[in-house]
């Protein structure tokens, strides 16, 4: 292995395989400005089996009941406008309909589904709203009033659902046959297990529900993230009931000033990115819909379905490949993908087709200067992950993701989406190297959020 950046600092000072810094650097930012190549990912848009494919897909998985929404969810990521116009509206309008396929379900049979696990509300409740305040995939939310005062938020799962849902996995199975084509790297079964066991565990409210006083516990007292509390008394296999943290939905923060939205993100990524490798836990749903401004401009994030353990060693190894990444060690990110099997030395992927998908996912955080996320980064970097045929490099369509790496990568890539609509600014990259090479924040609010955790210790 090569020498680290001095001070992991990216083409700070340093040369990268013969190159003079500020020269790898413009050339990074150049790559990551037309991340993709739009202009190729629209050309790629336009040919018709390409279309085809993706009508198929929302065809296929518009059947599906719970797992639609969450489909929905997912390409609320994606940039509209790197559809071909010709195109864009039959597009918005399936994703429209996979968006709204949240069952209608009179109150009356929610209160059935509250009523079997918690017996009769009256007793539980002393005030419940009975709109509710929004929409998951596998249920809805209500806010409510204990009696000992606390106000709090009540998830209930829509009746049946957990028997729809595992019909929809099982037809994951026969959609393999479809990823092969559209998404090569995910049409293995070990793969394809994976997705079905993840989408799965959302059904299991009493495992969210053990996640979320973990994760709420972890930031409790923090300065400026806040995680509801759960109350477990009143929690069961079909009713989630958390505290109620009672603030702004995303829409709101995108019409904030650009200040304000720079804050929102570098929280926004602290939560998703960085604690992905400070804690070996990673939420495999960052979405615009978990995520809620206070008045106080605290930052709430709510639904703890998708939020997953990884083993220490696979988190390891992202870093390693993301460090020699920056470092232009691509000779290294061969070998050790070739060691973990995500690449096949006889399948003619060469160390510089591993380094280009790499920096096409990942880049992001490697470029040492302020960057502004925009929709059309994110978009590209997510097509370019999951169809690696529009890349230069053809070859890594050869490679095979480990499962445990299939939701981690999913919140890098969709952590960005978020960004890309927040249009936040930051240099990700000194963000980045708290995470890549230990070293102590360069913001304000790293460095009072590491007062905080060290007053925690003492």
């Amino acid at each position: 292995m090569g020498a680290r950046v001095p001070k992991g600092r990216f083409a700070r000072g340093a040369r990268v395989g013969g190159l003079v810094a500020g020269q790898v650097t413009r050339g990074m930012a150049t790559k990551l400005s037309v991340l993709g190549r739009t202009e190729e990912v629209r050309r790629r848009l336009t040919e018709r089996s390409t279309m085809v494919a993706a009508q198929q897909l929302v065809t296929v998985l518009g059947e599906m009941k719970g797992a639609a929404m969450k489909l929905g969810q997912m390409l609320s990521a994606v940039d509209l406008d790197l559809v071909p116009e010709a195109h864009r509206d039959l597009f918005r309008g399936k994703l429209v309909e996979l968006c709204d396929r949240a069952p209608t379900v009179a109150f009356a049979q929610m209160r059935t589904v509250i009523e079997t696990d918690l017996g009769p509300m009256a007793r539980v409740f002393a005030e419940f709203d009975e709109t509710p305040i929004a929409a998951a995939s596998i249920g809805q939310v209500y806010r409510a009033r204990l009696h000992d005062g606390r106000r709090v938020a009540v998830k209930v799962k829509y009746p049946g659902v957990d028997e729809a849902v595992a019909a929809d996995m099982r037809n994951l199975m026969f959609f393999s046959r479809f990823l092969k084509n559209v998404l090569p790297s995910a049409a293995d079964q070990s793969v394809i297990g994976e997705i079905v066991e993840n989408l799965g565990r959302e059904l299991d409210y009493e495992r969210e529900a053990a996640t979320q006083h973990r994760v709420s516990s972890r930031f409790r007292g923090h300065p400026f993230i806040i995680v509801p509390g759960i109350v477990a008394e009143f929690c069961g296999r079909h009713v989630l009931v958390t505290e109620l943290f009672d603030g702004e939905q995303f829409d709101r923060m995108r019409e904030l000033p650009g200040a304000d939205r720079d804050r929102i993100g570098e929280l926004i990524y602290r939560f998703y990115i960085s604690a992905l490798f400070a804690d070996n836990e990673y939420c495999g749903d960052p979405h615009r819909g978990n995520i809620l401004l206070g008045r106080d401009g605290t930052l709430g994030f709510v639904d703890f379905g998708l939020f997953n353990r990884i083993d220490p060693v696979d988190v390891e190894l992202e870093r390693s490949v993301i460090r020699a990444a920056g470092e232009g060690r691509a000779q290294d990110i061969f070998d050790m993908w070739v060691r973990r099997g995500i690449v096949d030395p006889d399948a003619g992927v060469s160390p510089s087709d591993c380094m280009d998908y790499v920096l096409a996912v990942e880049g992001w955080h490697l470029v040492d200067e302020p960057m502004t996320i925009t929709t059309e980064m994110s978009t590209s970097a997510l097509f370019l992950a999951v169809d690696p045929r529009m890349a230069q490099h053809q070859e890594m369509r050869h490679q095979l993701l480990p499962p445990e790496h299939v939701f981690s990568r999913r919140t890098v890539l969709f952590t960005l989406g978020v960004l890309g609509q927040l249009e936040a600014t930051a240099n990700w990259h000194t963000l980045a190297s708290e995470w890549l090479y230990h070293e102590p924040p360069a913001t304000e609010m790293g460095r009072e959020i590491e007062r905080w955790k060290n007053s925690q210790i003492c």
